[in-house]
Protein backbone atom coordinates (compact mmCIF):
# COMPACT_ATOMS: atom_id res chain seq x y z
CA UNK A 1 0.00 0.00 0.00
CA UNK A 2 1.43 3.01 -0.69
CA UNK A 3 0.31 6.99 0.81
CA UNK A 4 1.81 10.12 -1.11
CA UNK A 5 1.05 13.17 0.36
CA UNK A 6 2.67 16.18 1.28
CA UNK A 7 4.55 18.88 4.22
CA UNK A 8 2.05 21.21 4.95
CA UNK A 9 -1.03 22.62 3.20
CA UNK A 10 1.07 24.20 -0.01
CA UNK A 11 -2.86 24.90 -1.25
CA UNK A 12 -6.10 26.10 0.58
CA UNK A 13 -7.17 22.58 2.61
CA UNK A 14 -10.23 22.06 0.73
CA UNK A 15 -8.36 22.15 -2.43
CA UNK A 16 -5.76 19.77 -1.02
CA UNK A 17 -8.00 17.54 0.61
CA UNK A 18 -9.66 16.67 -3.24
CA UNK A 19 -6.09 15.67 -4.31
CA UNK A 20 -4.45 13.96 -1.39
CA UNK A 21 -5.11 11.45 1.72
CA UNK A 22 -2.31 12.13 3.81
CA UNK A 23 -0.50 15.46 4.95
CA UNK A 24 2.17 16.44 7.76
CA UNK A 25 1.15 18.87 9.89
CA UNK A 26 3.33 22.05 9.57
CA UNK A 27 2.48 23.90 12.23
CA UNK A 28 3.15 21.36 14.85
CA UNK A 29 6.48 21.93 13.99
CA UNK A 30 6.15 25.88 15.23
CA UNK A 31 3.43 25.55 17.71
CA UNK A 32 0.16 24.47 18.12
CA UNK A 33 -2.61 24.99 15.93
CA UNK A 34 -5.17 27.16 16.93
CA UNK A 35 -8.20 25.07 18.15
CA UNK A 36 -10.63 26.26 15.50
CA UNK A 37 -8.13 25.58 12.85
CA UNK A 38 -7.61 22.20 14.34
CA UNK A 39 -11.44 21.70 14.20
CA UNK A 40 -12.04 22.99 10.85
CA UNK A 41 -9.44 20.40 9.63
CA UNK A 42 -11.13 17.42 11.18
CA UNK A 43 -14.56 18.79 9.56
CA UNK A 44 -13.61 19.31 5.99
CA UNK A 45 -11.38 16.19 5.34
CA UNK A 46 -12.66 13.30 3.95
CA UNK A 47 -13.45 9.87 5.38
CA UNK A 48 -10.22 7.63 5.42
CA UNK A 49 -8.09 11.03 5.72
CA UNK A 50 -4.65 11.01 7.43
CA UNK A 51 -3.06 13.61 9.31
CA UNK A 52 0.65 12.99 10.19
CA UNK A 53 2.11 15.54 12.82
CA UNK A 54 5.65 17.44 12.67
CA UNK A 55 7.18 16.92 16.24
CA UNK A 56 8.18 20.98 17.91
CA UNK A 57 11.25 21.92 17.21
CA UNK A 58 12.44 21.81 20.64
CA UNK A 59 12.91 18.51 20.68
CA UNK A 60 15.37 18.60 18.50
CA UNK A 61 16.84 21.97 20.14
CA UNK A 62 17.25 19.53 23.33
CA UNK A 63 19.03 16.94 21.04
CA UNK A 64 16.56 14.85 22.43
CA UNK A 65 18.06 14.39 25.40
CA UNK A 66 14.52 14.11 28.00
CA UNK A 67 13.42 16.64 30.24
CA UNK A 68 10.88 19.29 31.40
CA UNK A 69 11.31 20.77 27.40
CA UNK A 70 10.76 17.63 25.62
CA UNK A 71 7.81 16.36 28.05
CA UNK A 72 6.19 20.00 27.23
CA UNK A 73 6.23 19.40 23.71
CA UNK A 74 5.24 16.10 24.01
CA UNK A 75 2.21 16.62 25.54
CA UNK A 76 1.48 19.74 23.29
CA UNK A 77 1.58 17.56 20.63
CA UNK A 78 -0.46 14.57 22.05
CA UNK A 79 -3.14 16.40 22.33
CA UNK A 80 -3.39 17.95 18.88
CA UNK A 81 -3.24 13.94 17.85
CA UNK A 82 -6.07 13.58 20.16
CA UNK A 83 -8.32 16.17 18.55
CA UNK A 84 -7.19 15.00 14.89
CA UNK A 85 -6.96 11.27 15.60
CA UNK A 86 -3.57 11.74 14.03
CA UNK A 87 -1.83 8.28 13.83
CA UNK A 88 1.61 8.99 12.93
CA UNK A 89 4.54 11.85 14.87
CA UNK A 90 7.80 13.05 12.62
CA UNK A 91 10.38 13.81 14.76
CA UNK A 92 13.26 16.25 12.77
CA UNK A 93 16.76 16.44 13.74
CA UNK A 94 19.31 19.26 13.41
CA UNK A 95 21.15 19.74 10.24
CA UNK A 96 24.14 19.41 13.49
CA UNK A 97 22.87 16.60 14.91
CA UNK A 98 25.76 13.88 14.31
CA UNK A 99 26.07 9.91 14.26
CA UNK A 100 28.22 9.84 17.75
CA UNK A 101 27.80 7.73 20.53
CA UNK A 102 25.94 9.98 22.74
CA UNK A 103 23.58 10.88 20.23
CA UNK A 104 22.23 7.53 19.28
CA UNK A 105 22.00 6.98 22.69
CA UNK A 106 19.85 10.10 23.19
CA UNK A 107 18.07 9.48 20.51
CA UNK A 108 17.42 5.59 20.99
CA UNK A 109 16.32 6.33 24.29
CA UNK A 110 14.03 9.16 22.75
CA UNK A 111 12.33 6.94 20.15
CA UNK A 112 11.60 4.17 22.89
CA UNK A 113 9.84 6.80 25.10
CA UNK A 114 7.56 7.82 22.11
CA UNK A 115 6.99 4.53 20.44
CA UNK A 116 4.37 3.78 23.43
CA UNK A 117 2.61 7.34 22.70
CA UNK A 118 2.16 7.52 19.27
CA UNK A 119 0.80 4.44 17.05
CA UNK A 120 3.69 5.26 14.25
CA UNK A 121 6.99 6.94 15.12
CA UNK A 122 8.78 8.11 12.29
CA UNK A 123 12.63 10.08 12.64
CA UNK A 124 14.73 11.79 10.41
CA UNK A 125 18.49 11.89 11.75
CA UNK A 126 19.37 14.18 9.24
CA UNK A 127 22.30 14.78 6.56
CA UNK A 128 25.19 13.55 9.18
CA UNK A 129 23.81 9.86 9.66
CA UNK A 130 24.85 6.93 6.94
CA UNK A 131 20.73 6.02 5.97
CA UNK A 132 21.55 1.99 6.71
CA UNK A 133 22.66 3.30 10.42
CA UNK A 134 19.33 5.27 10.97
CA UNK A 135 17.25 2.04 9.50
CA UNK A 136 19.20 0.02 12.00
CA UNK A 137 18.06 2.07 14.95
CA UNK A 138 14.66 2.38 13.39
CA UNK A 139 14.07 -1.61 13.62
CA UNK A 140 15.73 -1.63 17.06
CA UNK A 141 13.25 0.47 18.24
CA UNK A 142 10.22 -0.33 16.40
CA UNK A 143 10.33 2.86 14.63
CA UNK A 144 10.30 4.11 11.17
CA UNK A 145 13.71 6.43 9.62
CA UNK A 146 12.92 8.86 6.80
CA UNK A 147 14.87 8.08 3.77
CA UNK A 148 15.23 9.42 0.18
CA UNK A 149 14.74 7.24 -2.52
CA UNK A 150 16.13 8.56 -5.40
CA UNK A 151 19.43 9.42 -3.31
CA UNK A 152 19.11 6.42 -0.81
CA UNK A 153 17.67 3.67 -2.71
CA UNK A 154 14.52 1.71 -0.83
CA UNK A 155 14.59 0.79 2.68
CA UNK A 156 14.94 -3.19 3.25
CA UNK A 157 12.32 -3.05 5.95
CA UNK A 158 8.35 -3.64 5.41
CA UNK A 159 7.21 -0.52 5.94
CA UNK A 160 9.06 2.65 5.03
CA UNK A 161 8.37 6.61 5.66
CA UNK A 162 10.03 8.07 2.67
CA UNK A 163 10.65 12.39 2.68
CA UNK A 164 11.59 14.04 -1.02
CA UNK A 165 12.87 17.13 -0.37
CA UNK A 166 13.69 18.46 -4.12
CA UNK A 167 16.57 17.56 -6.09
CA UNK A 168 18.36 20.52 -5.25
CA UNK A 169 17.05 21.82 -1.74
CA UNK A 170 13.50 22.84 -1.22
CA UNK A 171 13.53 25.52 -3.14
CA UNK A 172 14.17 22.86 -5.95
CA UNK A 173 11.48 20.86 -8.19
CA UNK A 174 11.58 17.61 -9.52
CA UNK A 175 11.74 17.38 -13.43
CA UNK A 176 9.48 14.74 -15.12
CA UNK A 177 12.39 12.06 -15.49
CA UNK A 178 12.99 12.19 -11.43
CA UNK A 179 9.42 11.78 -11.24
CA UNK A 180 9.58 8.96 -13.52
CA UNK A 181 12.50 7.46 -11.73
CA UNK A 182 10.87 7.61 -8.42
CA UNK A 183 8.23 5.51 -10.10
CA UNK A 184 10.07 2.92 -11.51
CA UNK A 185 11.81 2.90 -7.63
CA UNK A 186 8.21 2.41 -6.01
CA UNK A 187 6.93 -0.24 -7.97
CA UNK A 188 10.04 -2.16 -7.74
CA UNK A 189 9.55 -1.80 -3.44
CA UNK A 190 7.92 -5.12 -1.81
CA UNK A 191 7.06 -3.48 1.48
CA UNK A 192 3.39 -4.04 2.87
CA UNK A 193 3.06 0.12 3.25
CA UNK A 194 4.91 2.97 2.14
CA UNK A 195 4.65 6.49 2.56
CA UNK A 196 6.01 8.95 -0.15
CA UNK A 197 6.20 12.82 1.17
CA UNK A 198 6.89 15.90 -1.09
CA UNK A 199 8.66 18.69 1.25
CA UNK A 200 9.82 21.03 -1.76
CA UNK A 201 8.41 23.96 -2.61
CA UNK A 202 6.34 22.41 -5.68
CA UNK A 203 5.22 20.00 -3.31
CA UNK A 204 1.66 20.18 -4.73
CA UNK A 205 2.37 19.79 -8.19
CA UNK A 206 4.94 17.14 -7.64
CA UNK A 207 3.16 14.57 -5.42
CA UNK A 208 0.57 14.81 -8.14
CA UNK A 209 2.62 13.84 -11.00
CA UNK A 210 3.99 11.01 -8.79
CA UNK A 211 0.73 10.11 -8.11
CA UNK A 212 -0.16 9.57 -12.34
CA UNK A 213 2.90 7.76 -12.51
CA UNK A 214 1.65 5.50 -10.35
CA UNK A 215 -1.43 5.39 -11.58
CA UNK A 216 -2.72 6.46 -8.14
Amino acid sequence: MITVGCSGFAVPATRYFREYEFVEVQETHRAVPGPGTIRRWRREAPDGFQFALLGPREIAQESFRPGKVIETALKTLELVQEELQAQVAIFLASADFTCSRPNKSALKEFLSLVRSRFATVVFDAGPAWNPEEADELAEETSTLAVRDPLQHGLSKRLQAYYRLPGPAGHKSRYEDPAIERLAEIAKDATHERAHYVFTNVDMFADGRRFKRAMGL
